[in-house]
């Protein structure tokens, strides 16, 4: 018979956790009509940002259990400005990869579960009118 150590036990279920929680993108805009791109000029762009989060009871290994606050406050509309003014904005779409927090989840389980670091990608694109 094989028993499994109680160190093994936690560390499968943070890993799960890790897994579950940190998805692969989230979706901030993105227009369900999509008008005509003639006469509009195309924007878009990506960078790297911060989207690490800290438990609400930061009590170790209870911390696996708890929700998560964001750190920093990602906003479509940061992002979108970058383009021009919000107004004259069609066809939006901002969207957070977060596919880099799985690997960067290990901060996670050496924090036992107070923080997280999650290294994101935000992309986003929108089509100017004049």
């Amino acid at each position: 018979m094989k028993y499994i150590t109680l160190h093994s036990k936690l560390s499968l279920i943070a890993v799960s956790f890790i897994l579950v929680l940190s998805g692969c993108s989230q979706i901030l805009v993105k227009d369900d009509t999509l008008y005509p791109r003639d006469g509009t000029a195309h924007c878009s762009g990506s960078e790297w940002t911060d989207d690490s989060s800290l438990a609400v009871v930061p009590i170790p290994i209870v911390a696996f259990f708890m929700p998560h606050a964001d750190l920093n406050d990602i906003k479509a509309d940061d992002y979108l400005k970058r383009c021009g003014d919000s107004s004259k904005l069609v066809n939006r779409e901002v969207d957070i990869g977060h596919g880099a927090c799985i690997p960067a989840s290990l901060s996670m389980i050496l924090t036992l579960g107070i923080w997280q670091w999650c290294p994101a990608t935000v992309s986003w694109e929108a089509d100017v009118r004049p």
